[in-house]
């Protein structure tokens, strides 16, 4: 690390800025080192919700001039990288198990739970309308049977969400 430990303060000032904490994780996932220009792709494809070909130009130049002027210096400046403006090459210095709890562990594999609420609601929507129609096998007598289950399955699908957005819960049942 730096000469110093790093204090909570320094700690929370360095990981304010999410740019800074995606490019640690980033470098976590590369094997602790990288050059410049995969680093910009990958941050600016976060920042922007898609794939790292499908970043544009402007996307990809802004990320890489905070990156080159205030946020890799500011890492190496705190010990936490080793930065070679000239190579162009970033190497995540030992003891970054301090920093752990500031990074964003969820960058790439968020899941896409709204598409499963609108599946969910959508269901229970039709169970609605075709039990007010008594078209099928929703009668009235089924139909709270079905909303029933509807809400329970949103339930069930909530707490599955919520419990393992829990950092220590998922750390212990990763796979």
């Amino acid at each position: 690390m730096s000469e110093h430990e790093l204090t909570q303060a320094e700690l929370f000032d360095v990981f304010s800025n999410a740019r800074r904490r995606r490019t640690v994780q980033y470098l976590k996932r590369q094997g602790r080192s990288c050059t410049l220009s995969p680093l910009v792709e990958q941050v600016a494809a976060w920042e922007n919700d898609t794939d790292p070909e499908e970043v544009t130009r402007t996307q990809r130049r802004r990320v890489y001039i905070s990156l080159y002027q205030t946020h890799l210096p500011m890492l190496e400046e705190h010990g936490i990288v080793d930065w070679d403006p000239d190579d162009h090459t970033i190497e995540l210095l030992p003891g970054d198990e301090i920093f752990e709890p500031y990074l964003d562990h969820r960058l790439e594999d968020d899941r896409p739970w709204h598409r499963l609420y609108l599946s969910v609601t959508s269901v229970g929507m039709i169970a609605l309308v075709l039990s007010w129609l008594s078209v099928g096998p929703l009668t009235a007598a089924v139909a709270p049977v079905i909303a029933l289950a509807l809400c329970l399955l949103v339930l069930a699908v909530s707490v599955a969400q919520h419990v393992s957005r829990r950092p220590r819960f998922a750390a212990s049942i990763s796979f």
